[in-house]
């Protein structure tokens, strides 16, 4: 137990949302479950004030989510009523099914089931009597993902009850059906929605042939909700699959999706996520969609048309060079580009469509068109000369990549150059340009390296 002053400066620590100073009380000795001035614990403070870091640090320095409160609640409980996936995970803590009895756990399940169906601004309107719409805004719930927060009558709750549903069923091991699982995602259209991107995480840990086959099947839905999931889902599985038949079965799968897609949207994110593996249908998908009459297509084929350790073919130089030279879209001129910087054939050509891209209307190409120019082996004036020119860009970002491609080929208008990107404020202590500049300004001061 802490003593009285740890306790109340605990308190202010948790009511000035300061996570680290939370931690750092419990640290010393602090009550994890000191109450605060109502009779609440301080935990149930932080879910009131949807504070996942503060919810985070307590939990994790032993306040108890599963403490009975007078109100027949527990702190665990409020947080899957505030409708934050965020302080619900962090409330929720590690091994729930080791420490909450089984009735518990299907009485949780229970409520947000229910509160899940209710929806947010119907709960409200049955706790507050009132009638007038609700008040909706979108907030961020973590660091990654956004939920809906509703007010009415004076309460306030998020939206993310799908998504609390789904992680607690995950939690107590129930395999709740695929089909169930996808429609809470795609109700909110939006992979950046805490249920869709709760829903995707989940299944990507259900590494059953049976989950798989069952969320891959969605591809041939109707609706792209449901074929946008599927290709989020495999996205996720990139990251985490590290067994090679699971790996292979996606990439099969994704090549046969690529050879019968006829939706050019989809198309496109097909490509973007099969071009990450290595298929050896690449190179043939990849000509066979490089004359596509939709951009969004033809800026995912150069990717295809790279293949890691293999020797390209005459074929898909070709298509590289048509793509590089003549393409009217110039992000797909840039990456076919990108795509040739390591091809001494069409490494050349590559260099004479970054020069054309160095002076494009699009800042962006120019800017792309720098780093590509700054970091190649090319050390023709031409190519000094372009960098020399993108040192007159609005963009400090684009004045240091053209600095560092002067400072790489030791260009005698360097100091200049470096006079010209300005002062590079926080952020850039490990930035390999930054230390490139550095390293340049050193060795013109010690040329003998003293």
């Amino acid at each position: 137990m802490g003593d009285g002053g740890l306790d109340d400066r605990l308190r202010s620590a948790v009511r000035a949302g300061d996570a680290e100073a939370v931690r750092d009380l419990l640290d010393e000795g602090a009550d994890p479950n000191t109450l605060d001035a109502d009779g609440l614990p301080l935990l149930c403070v932080a879910v009131a004030a949807y504070d996942e870091p503060v919810a985070a640090a307590l939990v994790e320095g032993g306040s108890d989510p599963d403490l009975p409160l007078s109100d027949g609640t527990t702190p665990l409980w409020r947080a899957v009523d505030g409708g934050s996936a965020a302080v619900f995970s962090a409330v929720l803590g590690r091994e729930p099914r080791l420490r909450i009895p089984e009735p518990d756990r299907d009485r949780l399940l229970a409520f947000a089931r229910g509160r899940y169906e209710t929806g947010a601004a119907e709960e409200l309107r049955r706790r507050t009597g009132a009638t007038g719409p609700a008040t909706t805004v979108r907030v961020q719930d973590d660091e990654y993902d956004w939920v809906e927060q509703v007010s009415l009558g004076g309460l306030v709750v998020r939206a993310g009850h799908g998504a609390i549903l789904t992680s607690l069923e995950w939690a107590f091991r129930v395999l709740t059906p695929v089909d169930e699982l996808i429609a809470r995602a795609v109700a909110q259209p939006d992979g950046e929605h805490v249920d869709w991107s709760t829903v995707r995480w989940i299944l990507a840990q259900r590494r059953s042939f049976e989950t798989w086959s069952a969320v891959v099947a969605h591809r041939h839905r109707a609706d792209p909700k449901n074929r946008r999931f599927v290709l989020d889902y495999l996205r996720t599985r990139e990251f985490i699959e590290t067994d090679p038949h699971h790996v292979k079965k996606d990439s099969d799968l994704l090549a046969g999706w690529a050879a019968e897609e006829t939706d050019a949207e989809m198309l496109a994110m097909v490509l973007d996520i099969y071009t990450g593996h290595d298929h050896p249908d690449q190179e043939a998908i990849g000509l066979r969609h490089a004359g596509h009459p939709d951009l969004r297509v033809r800026r995912e084929v150069p990717y295809a048309l790279c293949p890691e350790g293999n020797s390209r073919t005459p074929e898909a130089r070709a298509a590289l060079l048509a793509l590089m030279r003549d393409d009217p879209d110039g992000l797909v001129r840039l990456r076919a580009c990108t795509a040739n910087m390591r091809d001494d054939t069409l490494f050349p050509e590559a260099i004479r469509a970054l020069l054309l891209l160095a002076e494009d209307a699009d800042p962006d190409l120019r800017g792309s068109a720098a780093v590509q120019l700054a970091a190649s082996s090319d050390r023709t004036p031409a190519v000094a000369d372009a960098l020399v020119a993108l040192l007159g860009e609005d963009s400090q970002l684009v004045r240091l990549e053209a600095a560092y491609g002067l400072a790489l080929r030791d260009d005698p208008r360097t100091a200049d150059a470096i006079e010209r990107v300005g002062p590079l404020g926080p952020g850039f202590e490990h930035d390999h340009r930054a230390s490139g500049l550095w390293w340049w300004v050193r060795r013109q001061a010690n040329p003998d390296g003293e």
